[in-house]
């Protein structure tokens, strides 16, 4: 009986360290999974770093990173991040359409396994021709003379 109890406890123990294990196996940590650009002007591109750290035990290889669309260009280091180590994804937005915009990037890591940041905002359209004229300029020329 004792065998029977014995046997019982190391099962549940391993299948609790299991679960932990699987449960953490997460190796992307990502500080900021969403970045809110807040109100930005139309025709200008903004850009955003994603901090990322390598909470494995091995190199942690970032296959890829990909946009759902083309007006949002991500850049990664190819090297393989050390243990421990951390570094960076740029994520780049065209602002060329008005409105507001939410953007989804899909980090593909050590093969097969995928996570998604997100950027947002909204684009707001400049005035269309030149800046009004500037009345007190004018004004100041002719104190001038």
């Amino acid at each position: 009986m004792k065998k029977i109890f014995a046997f019982l406890f190391v099962l549940v123990a391993f299948g609790t360290v299991h679960a932990q294990t699987a449960a953490s196996a997460d190796v992307l940590r990502v500080k900021e999974e969403e970045f809110d650009f807040g109100t930005i002007p139309q025709g200008k591109p903004v850009y955003h770093f994603f901090k990322i750290e390598n909470n494995g035990l091995v190199p942690l290889k970032l296959d890829n990173v990909q946009a759902s669309c083309g007006c949002t260009t991500p850049e990664w280091n190819k090297e393989a991040i050390a243990a421990g180590g951390a570094d960076q994804i740029k994520v780049g937005y065209n602002a060329a359409a008005e409105g507001p915009f939410t953007k989804i990037i899909t980090v593909t890591y050590n093969g097969n396994t995928t996570k998604q940041i997100r950027i947002k905002g909204t684009v707001w359209k400049a005035p269309a021709g030149s800046a009004p004229a500037n009345t007190a300029v004018g004004f100041l020329k002719n104190q001038m003379q």
